[in-house]
Protein backbone atom coordinates (compact mmCIF):
# COMPACT_ATOMS: atom_id res chain seq x y z
CA UNK A 1 0.00 0.00 0.00
CA UNK A 2 1.48 3.85 -1.09
CA UNK A 3 1.35 5.68 1.80
CA UNK A 4 3.25 8.75 0.09
CA UNK A 5 4.17 10.04 -2.79
CA UNK A 6 7.44 11.45 -4.20
CA UNK A 7 5.31 12.87 -7.27
CA UNK A 8 1.31 13.68 -7.39
CA UNK A 9 0.51 14.23 -11.27
CA UNK A 10 -3.66 16.28 -11.22
CA UNK A 11 -5.77 16.57 -14.02
CA UNK A 12 -9.72 16.47 -14.53
CA UNK A 13 -10.15 14.02 -16.79
CA UNK A 14 -8.61 10.28 -17.47
CA UNK A 15 -6.09 10.55 -20.46
CA UNK A 16 -5.39 13.99 -19.65
CA UNK A 17 -1.86 13.62 -17.99
CA UNK A 18 -1.18 10.59 -20.12
CA UNK A 19 -1.20 13.11 -23.43
CA UNK A 20 0.36 15.70 -21.94
CA UNK A 21 3.24 14.24 -19.07
CA UNK A 22 2.96 10.61 -20.15
CA UNK A 23 6.44 10.02 -21.02
CA UNK A 24 7.65 12.04 -18.13
CA UNK A 25 5.39 9.74 -15.70
CA UNK A 26 6.62 6.50 -16.84
CA UNK A 27 10.76 7.45 -17.01
CA UNK A 28 10.24 9.20 -13.30
CA UNK A 29 9.10 5.56 -12.26
CA UNK A 30 11.86 4.17 -14.21
CA UNK A 31 14.22 6.56 -12.05
CA UNK A 32 12.52 5.27 -8.80
CA UNK A 33 9.97 7.64 -7.90
CA UNK A 34 7.13 6.91 -5.97
CA UNK A 35 4.62 8.43 -8.37
CA UNK A 36 0.95 9.06 -8.39
CA UNK A 37 -1.60 10.31 -10.62
CA UNK A 38 -5.16 12.28 -9.49
CA UNK A 39 -7.85 12.10 -11.63
CA UNK A 40 -10.21 14.69 -10.78
CA UNK A 41 -13.60 13.40 -12.38
CA UNK A 42 -14.50 9.96 -14.23
CA UNK A 43 -14.81 11.57 -17.43
CA UNK A 44 -17.80 10.85 -18.06
CA UNK A 45 -20.51 11.33 -19.50
CA UNK A 46 -19.20 11.59 -23.11
CA UNK A 47 -21.16 10.30 -26.01
CA UNK A 48 -18.23 7.61 -26.65
CA UNK A 49 -17.87 6.02 -23.08
CA UNK A 50 -19.04 4.96 -19.51
CA UNK A 51 -18.15 4.91 -16.23
CA UNK A 52 -17.05 1.50 -15.60
CA UNK A 53 -15.32 1.42 -19.43
CA UNK A 54 -13.26 4.53 -17.90
CA UNK A 55 -12.24 3.30 -15.18
CA UNK A 56 -11.03 0.16 -16.86
CA UNK A 57 -8.81 2.06 -19.45
CA UNK A 58 -7.52 4.48 -16.97
CA UNK A 59 -6.32 1.26 -15.38
CA UNK A 60 -4.83 -0.46 -18.30
CA UNK A 61 -2.91 3.27 -18.83
CA UNK A 62 -2.11 2.76 -15.09
CA UNK A 63 0.00 -0.24 -15.53
CA UNK A 64 1.27 0.92 -18.95
CA UNK A 65 2.83 3.69 -17.82
CA UNK A 66 4.11 2.09 -14.41
CA UNK A 67 2.62 4.56 -11.92
CA UNK A 68 2.05 2.89 -8.63
CA UNK A 69 -1.07 4.66 -7.34
CA UNK A 70 -4.35 5.51 -9.73
CA UNK A 71 -6.75 7.13 -7.84
CA UNK A 72 -10.26 9.25 -8.68
CA UNK A 73 -11.61 11.50 -6.82
CA UNK A 74 -15.74 11.82 -8.43
CA UNK A 75 -15.80 15.30 -9.08
CA UNK A 76 -18.59 16.12 -11.47
CA UNK A 77 -17.49 15.91 -15.06
CA UNK A 78 -18.36 18.84 -17.36
CA UNK A 79 -19.41 21.05 -14.38
CA UNK A 80 -16.47 20.94 -12.67
CA UNK A 81 -15.53 24.07 -10.23
CA UNK A 82 -13.05 25.55 -8.44
CA UNK A 83 -15.32 26.04 -5.45
CA UNK A 84 -14.10 25.78 -1.52
CA UNK A 85 -16.04 21.87 -1.61
CA UNK A 86 -13.80 20.77 -3.97
CA UNK A 87 -10.56 22.65 -2.72
CA UNK A 88 -11.34 20.03 0.39
CA UNK A 89 -11.59 17.31 -1.32
CA UNK A 90 -8.49 17.67 -3.34
CA UNK A 91 -6.09 19.13 -0.58
CA UNK A 92 -7.25 15.72 1.49
CA UNK A 93 -6.17 13.61 -0.97
CA UNK A 94 -2.60 15.94 -1.06
CA UNK A 95 -2.64 15.63 2.94
CA UNK A 96 -3.14 11.82 2.77
CA UNK A 97 -0.26 11.11 0.41
CA UNK A 98 1.80 14.25 0.78
CA UNK A 99 4.08 14.75 -2.32
CA UNK A 100 7.12 16.70 -2.75
CA UNK A 101 6.24 17.77 -6.18
CA UNK A 102 2.79 18.05 -7.53
CA UNK A 103 2.37 18.52 -11.65
CA UNK A 104 -0.54 20.64 -12.35
CA UNK A 105 -2.41 20.18 -15.63
CA UNK A 106 -2.35 23.74 -16.79
CA UNK A 107 -4.63 25.25 -19.82
CA UNK A 108 -7.68 27.03 -21.08
CA UNK A 109 -9.09 25.31 -23.86
CA UNK A 110 -12.33 26.36 -24.69
CA UNK A 111 -12.65 24.15 -27.91
CA UNK A 112 -11.64 21.31 -25.48
CA UNK A 113 -13.45 21.29 -22.11
CA UNK A 114 -13.69 24.11 -20.03
CA UNK A 115 -12.70 21.79 -17.11
CA UNK A 116 -9.43 21.96 -17.85
CA UNK A 117 -9.19 25.51 -16.80
CA UNK A 118 -11.04 25.02 -13.84
CA UNK A 119 -9.00 22.23 -12.95
CA UNK A 120 -5.78 24.32 -13.15
CA UNK A 121 -7.35 26.86 -10.87
CA UNK A 122 -8.11 24.78 -8.32
CA UNK A 123 -5.52 22.20 -7.79
CA UNK A 124 -3.08 25.38 -7.16
CA UNK A 125 -5.66 26.29 -4.46
CA UNK A 126 -5.92 22.56 -3.03
CA UNK A 127 -2.40 22.98 -2.64
CA UNK A 128 -2.37 26.46 -0.98
CA UNK A 129 -5.74 24.73 1.10
CA UNK A 130 -3.54 21.27 2.52
CA UNK A 131 -1.23 23.66 4.90
CA UNK A 132 -4.16 25.45 6.53
CA UNK A 133 -4.29 24.53 9.83
CA UNK A 134 -7.73 24.79 12.62
CA UNK A 135 -9.56 23.20 9.89
CA UNK A 136 -8.71 19.55 10.19
CA UNK A 137 -12.05 18.79 10.20
CA UNK A 138 -12.79 19.66 6.95
CA UNK A 139 -9.61 17.89 5.29
CA UNK A 140 -10.95 14.41 7.28
CA UNK A 141 -8.87 15.06 10.22
CA UNK A 142 -5.85 14.54 8.17
CA UNK A 143 -2.94 15.99 8.85
CA UNK A 144 -1.58 19.75 7.55
CA UNK A 145 1.27 19.72 4.63
CA UNK A 146 2.88 21.98 2.81
CA UNK A 147 3.85 20.88 -0.63
CA UNK A 148 7.67 22.08 -1.71
CA UNK A 149 7.30 22.48 -5.46
CA UNK A 150 4.32 22.92 -8.21
CA UNK A 151 5.31 22.15 -11.53
CA UNK A 152 2.70 23.01 -14.95
CA UNK A 153 2.38 21.16 -17.26
CA UNK A 154 0.38 23.00 -20.10
CA UNK A 155 -1.65 21.66 -22.39
CA UNK A 156 -0.17 21.72 -26.37
CA UNK A 157 -3.62 23.16 -27.14
CA UNK A 158 -3.85 25.98 -24.84
CA UNK A 159 -5.67 28.95 -25.91
CA UNK A 160 -3.25 31.44 -24.42
CA UNK A 161 0.29 32.36 -25.31
CA UNK A 162 1.40 32.10 -21.80
CA UNK A 163 5.03 33.91 -20.43
CA UNK A 164 5.98 31.45 -18.05
CA UNK A 165 8.44 32.56 -15.11
CA UNK A 166 10.58 29.59 -16.33
CA UNK A 167 10.07 26.47 -18.16
CA UNK A 168 11.91 23.37 -19.09
CA UNK A 169 11.27 20.43 -21.65
CA UNK A 170 12.23 16.52 -20.10
CA UNK A 171 13.58 14.07 -22.27
CA UNK A 172 10.90 11.03 -23.17
CA UNK A 173 12.80 9.41 -25.75
CA UNK A 174 12.93 6.08 -23.94
CA UNK A 175 9.59 6.38 -22.94
CA UNK A 176 7.80 7.73 -25.73
CA UNK A 177 5.87 4.58 -27.03
CA UNK A 178 4.93 3.98 -23.58
CA UNK A 179 3.19 7.48 -23.53
CA UNK A 180 1.23 6.49 -26.84
CA UNK A 181 0.67 2.87 -25.69
CA UNK A 182 -0.87 4.50 -22.52
CA UNK A 183 -3.05 6.34 -24.81
CA UNK A 184 -4.29 4.07 -26.88
CA UNK A 185 -5.51 2.07 -23.90
CA UNK A 186 -9.05 4.70 -23.98
CA UNK A 187 -10.28 3.08 -27.18
CA UNK A 188 -13.63 3.85 -26.25
CA UNK A 189 -12.61 7.83 -26.67
CA UNK A 190 -10.05 7.37 -29.54
CA UNK A 191 -10.99 4.91 -32.19
CA UNK A 192 -7.79 4.56 -35.03
CA UNK A 193 -8.87 7.49 -37.01
CA UNK A 194 -8.93 10.01 -33.79
CA UNK A 195 -5.74 8.02 -32.62
CA UNK A 196 -4.18 8.32 -35.76
CA UNK A 197 -4.69 12.07 -35.74
CA UNK A 198 -3.94 12.00 -31.51
CA UNK A 199 -0.77 10.48 -32.25
CA UNK A 200 0.27 12.84 -35.16
CA UNK A 201 -0.10 15.97 -32.78
CA UNK A 202 1.57 14.50 -29.92
CA UNK A 203 4.58 13.25 -32.24
CA UNK A 204 5.21 16.52 -34.20
CA UNK A 205 4.68 18.20 -30.37
CA UNK A 206 7.32 15.78 -29.12
CA UNK A 207 9.85 16.03 -31.79
CA UNK A 208 9.64 19.76 -32.05
CA UNK A 209 9.74 20.08 -27.92
CA UNK A 210 12.64 17.73 -27.76
CA UNK A 211 14.68 18.63 -30.99
CA UNK A 212 15.45 22.17 -29.04
CA UNK A 213 17.51 20.17 -26.35
CA UNK A 214 19.33 17.25 -28.29
CA UNK A 215 16.20 15.29 -27.70
CA UNK A 216 14.45 12.69 -29.93
CA UNK A 217 10.80 13.84 -27.94
CA UNK A 218 10.88 15.73 -25.26
CA UNK A 219 7.75 17.34 -23.06
CA UNK A 220 7.16 20.90 -21.85
CA UNK A 221 7.18 21.90 -18.22
CA UNK A 222 6.65 25.67 -16.70
CA UNK A 223 7.04 26.83 -13.39
CA UNK A 224 5.21 29.27 -11.03
CA UNK A 225 8.86 31.06 -10.66
CA UNK A 226 12.32 31.80 -12.38
CA UNK A 227 14.93 28.85 -12.17
CA UNK A 228 17.17 28.80 -9.20
CA UNK A 229 20.73 27.44 -8.99
CA UNK A 230 24.21 27.64 -7.24
CA UNK A 231 26.21 25.98 -9.65
CA UNK A 232 25.62 28.04 -12.85
CA UNK A 233 27.38 25.71 -15.71
CA UNK A 234 25.84 22.38 -13.92
CA UNK A 235 22.48 23.65 -14.82
CA UNK A 236 23.28 25.23 -18.50
CA UNK A 237 25.15 21.05 -19.35
CA UNK A 238 22.48 19.47 -18.00
CA UNK A 239 20.14 21.01 -20.92
CA UNK A 240 22.12 19.13 -23.17
CA UNK A 241 21.46 22.21 -25.96
CA UNK A 242 21.95 21.35 -29.55
CA UNK A 243 21.77 23.35 -32.34
CA UNK A 244 21.60 21.85 -35.75
CA UNK A 245 23.75 25.23 -37.23
CA UNK A 246 26.15 24.46 -34.94
CA UNK A 247 29.92 24.19 -36.54
CA UNK A 248 31.21 20.61 -36.15
CA UNK A 249 33.82 19.80 -33.97
CA UNK A 250 36.65 18.65 -35.62
CA UNK A 251 39.21 16.53 -33.72
CA UNK A 252 42.71 15.81 -34.32
CA UNK A 253 43.59 12.26 -35.62
CA UNK A 254 40.13 11.63 -36.65
CA UNK A 255 38.46 11.30 -39.97
CA UNK A 256 34.94 12.56 -40.32
CA UNK A 257 32.23 12.81 -43.00
CA UNK A 258 31.97 16.18 -44.93
CA UNK A 259 28.89 17.85 -43.82
CA UNK A 260 26.80 19.61 -46.18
Amino acid sequence: MIEQLDIMAIAPHPDDLEIICGGTLAKLVLQGYKVGIIDLTSGEPTPRGSEELRRQEAEAARQILGVQLRLNLNLPNRILMDTPENRFIVATAIRRYRPALIIAAAGRTPAASPDHHQGHLLIEASRFYSQLTKWDDRFEFTLPYRVPHLVYAPFPFDAEQRQWHSQFIVDISETFEQKLTSIRAYGSQFDSNRFDKVKHLITGNAISLGGRCGFMYGELFALPHPVGTTDLLKLVKSNHSFSPHAEPIIEPGKDHLPMN
